[in-house]
């Protein structure tokens, strides 16, 4: 089988490990969810089911997980962005707190710095967005309530 010069296979997608207690947590956010935002819920769903789930206490620090300030670059604009991803109660733009319930939560949840994941915007361009570093927040710590 010959393959054009324009075939491109996309790269699966980055790796992905979480905090036992975060997916637990995560998962039954997202079940909840599932009738008011039931794409989302189940991207959510989808990441959950597809991570390598460690103890919190053999999470590395440079995985992204909610309390965690994340920086991530547009690779299109070069353009990047700081949020802390919290749960949605907490959410709060205006603070960069992003809620784990949005599309750049679900796509940021578990990723390693230097991961990099397409994204689509809400004019149907397609982003190449890569997580620039990941910083645990200490008033945060990783909790959840």
């Amino acid at each position: 089988m010959v393959l054009s010069q324009t075939s491109r296979v996309a790269p699966p997608p980055a790796a992905i490990i979480l905090d036992k207690a975060q997916a637990d947590q995560l998962e039954a956010l997202a079940n909840a969810a599932l009738r008011r935002s039931p794409d989302l819920a189940e991207k959510l769903l989808n990441e959950i089911a597809r991570a390598r789930v460690v103890e919190a206490v053999r999470l590395p620090q440079d995985f992204v997980a909610l309390g965690n300030e994340v920086t991530y670059r547009d690779e299109t604009t070069g353009r990047e962005q700081t949020v802390v991803l919290v749960l949605p109660q907490h959410a709060d733009i205006a603070k960069a707190r992003a809620s784990i319930l949005t599309p750049i939560g679900v796509a940021l949840i578990g990723l390693r710095e230097g991961s990099s994941f397409s994204w689509e915007t809400r004019n149907g361009q397609k982003r190449t967005l890569t997580v620039v570093r990941v910083r645990p927040i200490p008033e945060h710590g990783g909790q959840l309530n």
